[in-house]
């Protein structure tokens, strides 16, 4: 019998603590939606709609955070550290990485100084005789110091998880630049464990919570931070366009800190073409000529590519220039894709490319055949019965500029176009193949 007892009481347990994460898992969903709703529209309903219910949130999550707990298999947790101040967080990562270190430092300081004078008020708010209500209630000062201080405390860490977060994304940037996802969820993880230690001390000493509020907050917050990485990417790639934010000023310690990202990203921006947003002819003739210049001195094989659209003017006279714009869109994701992180992508002309690849000469050919052959198979421009020409040289003894590599490359071009369209034309296993291997061993001696 005691038995039975004790195992319907886990029963019970055990559900109750699946209800609460699903309740957290909602709330964190509802908070997510709501807030990048009101920043979606930030264009047309101002940013100012976003900031302040960023800011109001801000009073329930301290209430929540000291006096309101659930039971979960891990712990105890509270909504308001575990769902509502995780998804602020995130919030304002999100408000940096679209709008620039001047907006994002505003709901700081806001908060901060708006707490600071809370605290002033209440200490003036004291001196008041106070007047019973009818039914005998008198306020409760006690419980107003608390939170004035537990927010206090609260935001003092914010503005400092503001800054950490904002230093580990940047700093992370240089690793990880092509894995978003990565970068945001190590970023929100390693300040959430960080304000977890912070905002626990306070709270054990003021409140007296118990140890494992720590670990059960610890646990719920790196849950959230999975979450909220999670929708935040999906937002980022399903809603938000893209934008390269300039810096507007090394006013505080936010732009010097991300000032040089944003410099590097926005002449990033400038070196590339504006449809397809790979780097166009004008990075093509510079970063060529260096690249060739350090193929001779390392004897580092180095293959260029010039790939061609065909037919491409029939696709602009059946179907409009807008859809010759989507095909050119969708051969530079194409190209994109096939390249690896080594190689450069350009387009150089209308429905022109290159690729500069550190691939021996007669790999670089098989890597023109997989990017025609994935063009033809490609759902994109199947309608279309889209095909791609390319021509392919290497550096060797007889091209050591990058004109004389162009020329040879455009000349193989024009060859596959005459001969039929939809080839790559190179020099299959023959003299300048033989003599790349023969010039780079010499050069290695």
């Amino acid at each position: 019998m005691e038995s039975l007892i004790c195992s319907d009481f886990r029963r019970k347990i055990g559900s109750t603590a699946l209800l609460n994460s699903f309740l957290l898992l909602a709330e964190a969903v509802v908070y997510f939606s709501v807030m990048v709703t009101l920043f979606r529209f930030r264009q047309r309903i101002g940013l100012g709609v976003f900031v302040c219910a960023l800011g109001v949130m801000h009073f329930l999550e301290t209430y929540l955070a000291s006096v309101f707990y659930v039971a979960l298999p891990f712990g105890m947790v509270s909504p308001g550290s575990a769902v509502l101040f995780s998804g602020k967080l995130v919030m304002l990562l999100l408000l940096y990485m679209k709008e620039d270190a001047a907006t994002v430092r505003q709901p700081i300081y806001g908060l901060l100084f708006g707490n600071a004078l809370m605290i002033g008020l209440v200490l003036l708010l004291r001196l008041h005789v106070i007047a019973a209500l009818p039914d005998g209630r008198l306020p409760d000062i006690g419980f107003i110091d608390e939170m004035g201080w537990l927010m206090v405390w609260g935001t003092t860490l914010l503005f400092v998880d503001a800054i950490l977060i904002i230093l580990l994304y940047e700093k992370l940037g240089r690793y990880l630049r092509k894995a978003q996802f990565a970068r945001i969820l190590i970023s929100v993880a390693c300040v959430l464990t960080f304000d977890q230690a912070g905002f626990f001390t306070a709270l054990h000493f003021v409140a007296g919570a118990p140890i494992a509020v720590f670990f059960g907050g610890w646990f719920a917050k790196m849950a959230a931070a999975l979450i909220f990485s999670t929708m935040l990417v999906a937002y980022l790639k399903w809603f938000e366009e893209r934008q390269v934010a300039a810096p507007r000023g090394l006013t505080d310690i936010f732009e010097t800190l991300t000032y040089r990202e944003r410099y590097e990203a926005l002449v990033e921006h400038v070196g590339r073409d504006g449809l397809t947003g790979l780097l166009h002819r004008g990075r093509f003739d510079a970063d060529g000529e260096a690249a060739v210049q350090d193929s001779l001195r390392t004897a580092r094989p180095l293959s260029l590519l010039i790939i061609d659209v065909d037919h491409f003017k029939s696709i602009n006279d059946r179907f409009g220039h807008a859809e010759g714009d989507k095909v050119l869109k969708a051969v530079a994701i194409l190209l994109t894709e096939a390249a690896s992180a080594e190689d450069q992508v350009f387009r150089i002309g209308g429905e022109e490319f290159a690729i500069l690849s550190s691939r021996p000469h007669s790999v670089a050919r098989l890597f023109g055949e997989s990017i025609r052959y994935a063009v033809k198979a490609s759902a994109a421009t199947s309608r279309f019965e889209l095909t791609v020409s390319a021509g392919v040289s290497s550096v060797s003894e007889t091209t050591r500029c990058l004109a004389d590599l162009f020329a040879l490359a455009d000349q193989r071009l024009y060859k596959a176009k005459s001969t039929g369209r939809d080839r790559v034309v190179g020099e299959p296993g023959g003299h300048e193949a033989d003599a790349a291997v023969a010039w780079t061993k010499s050069a290695q001696i």
